[in-house]
């Protein structure tokens, strides 16, 4: 069975997102659409990539992503790439540059009605179910030798200490960080450590949601293998005052 997910910043309250369904439908009523998220903030590819980064490579191989967020191209540019055995279409506007800091192994620019005021089903939604149904991605457009590319917040580590940032508030008001377990645990060993985010400090970094009472501030490494910080059924962004982007910093010795 095909398979495409979709990621955008339409909302559910109005069509966009049910017709650019309708439209990929309407070629082929036999391909799956998986739902990742409707409410990314308005032109946030920030967001819109860690979300998606978060969860692609739990899909097969070569499972088709169509990406609608800040999807009104300036330069008109709308592009199809192959990134670690998935397909990506979206936009050129420096979103999938940010899902992984390798060039795509293929790119290509799509072919576009100029005239659509609704390129995401116009342009991607006919490209991906297209992906979908066993078409090349070569057929799909002209071959680009480069993306638009958008640097990441990256993590600043040395043997004294991580400094990172907050990459993501999730719906529970939970921190997520840019502070990698598999750096922390080399760098950690036989050291203690003090960690700073806003004007808090902790010493410990919890193993379980469970090992914290309700209204307790906790920090774990969750799935994703990434830091984070929240409060026990609170909101650690309203309590903690805070959020997107603030400095966390892990000092060792």
């Amino acid at each position: 069975m095909s398979l495409i997910t979709f990621t955008s910043d339409f909302g559910l309250q109005d069509h966009y997102a049910a017709a650019v369904k309708a439209k990929i439908y309407k070629i082929s009523s036999d391909i799956a659409i998986v739902d990742i998220s409707h409410l990314i903030d308005s032109f946030n590819i920030a967001q819109a990539s860690f979300v998606l980064k978060s969860v692609y490579k739990d899909f097969p191989e070569y499972t088709v992503h169509l990406i609608a967020v800040d999807s009104f191209a300036e330069n008109k540019k709308y592009i199809a790439v192959e990134l670690n055995n998935h397909y990506f279409l979206s936009a050129d506007n420096g979103m999938i540059s940010l899902l992984d800091t390798q060039a795509p192994m293929h790119a290509v620019q799509l072919s576009t009605n100029y005239q659509s005021t609704f390129s995401a089903k116009e342009v991607l939604a006919p490209a991906a179910a297209a992906l979908a149904m066993g078409e090349p991605l070569a057929n799909l457009g002209e071959a680009m030798n480069e993306i638009n590319r958008k640097l990441p917040r990256m993590l600043k580590a040395t043997r004294k200490q991580m400094s990172g940032n907050v990459i993501r508030v999730d719906r529970y008001g939970n921190l997520i960080t840019n502070i990698d377990q598999a750096t922390f645990e080399i760098l950690s060993k036989d050291k203690s450590y003090t960690i700073l985010f806003g004007r808090e400090k902790a010493y410990h970094i919890h193993t379980s949601y469970c090992d914290i009472d309700s209204g307790e501030c906790f920090l774990i490494f969750n799935d994703l293998g990434l830091l984070e910080i929240g409060i026990r059924q609170g909101n650690a962004r309203e309590l903690l005052g805070i959020a997107y982007d603030s400095a966390v910093q892990i000092l060792f010795g």
